[in-house]
């Protein structure tokens, strides 16, 4: 068995990399941030050059081509053919667009037939993502938005896995987290809600698979129902054989193996913890993302930030409103300070 390479510093581009957390993975594995041979630095290296040949310029940094090149082996032209693959999905749904002023105010209603969200972290310190299937009804759900908007939704929440939920994470455990910890409940699905349950979670299937890769570290399936096995022989089939290694199906005595996890203080109480935030945990978005000494604005925030800021003489001299708005604009340290959300409660 080879032994497993010793941590070095990630080798990062100038360019492209502005890390301000941990850039180490938590333990010693190969392909990983902080543990890579000279030949996968080299092919971090390559990527990227291929992909500035195709003139692309945003999402280059080196941790992002890395979960590329891992979720493909490390080959070079297949992890270019998947991330070429996101890039113009995200163009398709102009993800990059609508991310900075996306809003969900459908969300509570949607919630009362499929909660799914981010309540805390785990043992290792990574997100808990959380997503109950007993309520789902795709007929009434789709009287108050649509499948494209919840996709989008989900879209923008990985978005935000990735920055600033992750970002936070890996400041507070000193450690690189990529990855969450994902709960699926399974209470209350019975045969007759199985055919909407499973054809949704397919699609959401792809869409994390095929574009963003390497973000599950575990998956626990708690009360699946009496038949889910043969279901999840098929499920299994769509999913990379490193990623079912992952999953873990338990039924309803899951609360030990799933507790080994999770902290009790952290998991809701209506699946086994002690957690009961003012307003419900699935609303709270509690977690290290929300304490001002771990969170910082998220790049796609400062974006927002500077488009509204900045205004031209020109555009004063066509415009003299703009100048007044200019001048009540906050100051760019001002403007993080203002956007950086505001905890939550507990």
């Amino acid at each position: 068995m080879a032994a497993e390479p010793a941590p070095a510093p990630l080798e990062t581009d100038p360019k492209y990399d502005d890390y301000d957390y941990p850039t180490t993975a938590p333990v010693p594995a190969n392909g990983h941030p902080g543990y890579l041979t000279p030949g996968q630095q080299a092919q971090v290296f390559q990527l990227r050059m291929l992909l500035e040949a195709e003139g692309y310029k945003e999402r280059l940094d080196t941790l992002t081509l890395l979960r590329f090149l891992r979720a493909r082996k490390f080959d070079v032209n297949l992890s270019k053919q998947m991330f070429i693959d996101c890039e113009k999905w995200r163009q398709e749904i102009k993800l990059d667009e609508i991310l900075p002023t996306w809003e969900y105010p459908e969300k509570e209603e949607v919630f009362k037939y499929y909660p799914q969200y981010y309540h805390k972290t785990d043992k290792d310190g990574r997100p808990v993502y959380i997503e109950q299937l007993g309520n789902i009804d795709l007929a009434a759900m789709y009287k108050i938005t649509t499948p494209e908007r919840m996709l989008t939704n989900l879209a923008i929440e990985y978005e935000r896995v990735a920055d600033p939920r992750l970002p936070a994470c890996s400041r507070k455990a000193g450690v690189l987290l990529e990855t969450c910890c994902t709960i699926m409940d399974m209470s209350g699905v019975g045969l007759s809600k199985a055919s909407q349950v499973y054809s949704y979670v397919k699609s959401v299937s792809a869409l994390s698979q095929n574009y963003y890769p390497e973000r599950l570290g575990r998956l626990y399936i708690i009360n699946a129902p009496w038949g889910f096995g043969a279901v999840w022989n098929m499920i299994k089939g769509w999913l990379d054989p490193v990623t079912v290694q992952k999953i873990h199906v338990l039924g309803s005595g899951y609360q030990k193996q799933l507790l080994a996890q999770v902290p009790a203080e952290n998991l809701p109480k209506q699946l086994g913890g002690t957690c009961e935030c003012p307003g419900g945990c699935q609303l709270s978005d509690a977690g290290p993302w929300r304490e001002p000494e771990w969170t910082r604005p998220a790049k796609w925030e400062k974006k927002k930030e500077d488009a509204a800021i900045v205004a031209t003489p020109a555009e004063i001299k066509e415009n003299p409103e703009a100048a007044q708005g200019a001048a009540a604009a906050p100051a760019p340290a001002e403007a993080e300070v203002a956007a950086a959300p505001a905890p939550a409660a507990a």
